[in-house]
């Protein structure tokens, strides 16, 4: 299901972040202070501010206290760091993934109520994206642009049901994915065939786009009126600030 999120910090890992996550359909308010990383993350976000996001009148007035998810991506200005926690959790944003530099820095992260620290690698970034922001989604492997390989808990609604009842029938089907194997236990699966049946407690990994990997988790209801998340517009924004 489509999310709104704001990523503070727009250095490489946030930067990463916030472009893999619009990529996937969701709607992305990137902040940071510094303004040529604003203006290099234009088309690459739903919309992009340069402002100090220590501001707790700044965030009321881009209305993140309305978003799902935060990404504290903020990198060696570990004071910054907390506070903007801090502030994204009084604002009683649901979820909030921060960024730690040390092991310290992550621990005080998690009292002061991040949802999940991490501590980022080189694609860390990229692979956070797609398990963490993904319902269900055990692992991540990017292939090549907007398209990867993924070890996944089935939703609810595809057990009990072959894989050409779940539309995961290859990569024409309703989807567009194709399911490489299935783990069942101790016993692995290799290319399953369409008459094979989704059971309780199956792992599936599955390859294809990323947008229709998101789209899995939904219910068949839901898949069928989804519709594009309207833009974060600049009046909307500014709306505080006349």
């Amino acid at each position: 299901m489509k999310k709104q999120v704001v990523v503070v910090g727009l250095g490489r890992f946030g930067s990463s972040i916030a472009q893999e996550l619009y990529q996937a359909g969701h709607d992305v308010l990137a902040l940071d202070l510094d303004e040529s990383k604003v203006q290099n993350s234009l088309g690459e976000v739903t919309y992009a501010v340069t402002g100090d996001a220590t501001s707790e009148t700044l965030l009321k007035e881009l209305g993140v206290q309305n978003f799902d998810v935060a990404a504290v991506a903020i990198g060696s200005d570990i004071q910054a760091s907390i506070l903007v926690t801090v502030l994204l959790k009084g604002l009683g944003v649901p979820f909030i993934l921060a960024r730690s530099s040390s092991q310290l820095h992550g621990d005080t992260l998690e009292r002061i109520g991040a949802d999940k620290v991490v501590h980022p690698e080189s694609d860390t970034g990229r692979r956070l994206a797609h398990v963490e922001f993904h319902p269900g989604v055990l692992e991540y492997m990017d292939i090549a642009s907007n398209y990867g390989i993924t070890k996944m808990r089935p939703p609810e609604h595809m057990v009990k049901h072959t894989l050409e009842e779940a539309g995961l029938s290859g990569p024409r089907d309703k989807y567009g994915l194709a399911v490489l194997a299935i783990r069942r236990g101790r016993e692995c699966i290799l290319v399953p065939s369409k008459d094979e049946e989704v059971r309780p407690g199956d792992l599936l990994i599955v390859a294809g786009n990323t947008e229709q990997l998101g789209k899995l988790h939904l219910s068949p209801k839901e898949t069928a009126k989804e519709l594009p998340v309207e833009p974060i517009h600049r009046q909307e924004l500014n709306r505080g600030e006349s």
